[in-house]
């Protein structure tokens, strides 16, 4: 599934099967449910997990969360826009 394909399924009532809980996390994110982003996020233990969890972290304004996150994603901080991290982050767990 490419980026473009990916967004299109954000209008759906759920994520679509075979979806990492990382991408489940960003497609709820962007549906506007941070809870269940964050439990998604928190379910995958490993660095792509990490990294969408410091996103939400963002999100919700913890930068000092977000940090601890980041590094334990082994991923430098983020300032940027948040919707530019999303797509980054999506793209690059697209291609993985």
């Amino acid at each position: 599934m490419d980026i473009q394909a990916f967004r299109e399924t954000l209008t759906g009532a759920a994520p679509p099967d075979g979806l990492s809980q990382a991408l489940q996390a960003l497609w709820h994110d962007a549906n506007g449910d941070w809870e269940r982003a964050h439990e998604c996020a928190q379910a995958q233990d490993d660095a792509a997990g990490a990294w969408v969890h410091a996103y939400l972290h963002r999100v919700e304004g913890d930068l000092s969360n977000a940090r601890y996150w980041y590094k334990r994603a082994d991923k430098p901080a983020a300032d940027g826009p948040l919707p530019d991290e999303w797509q980054a982050i999506a793209e690059a767990l697209l291609a993985a």
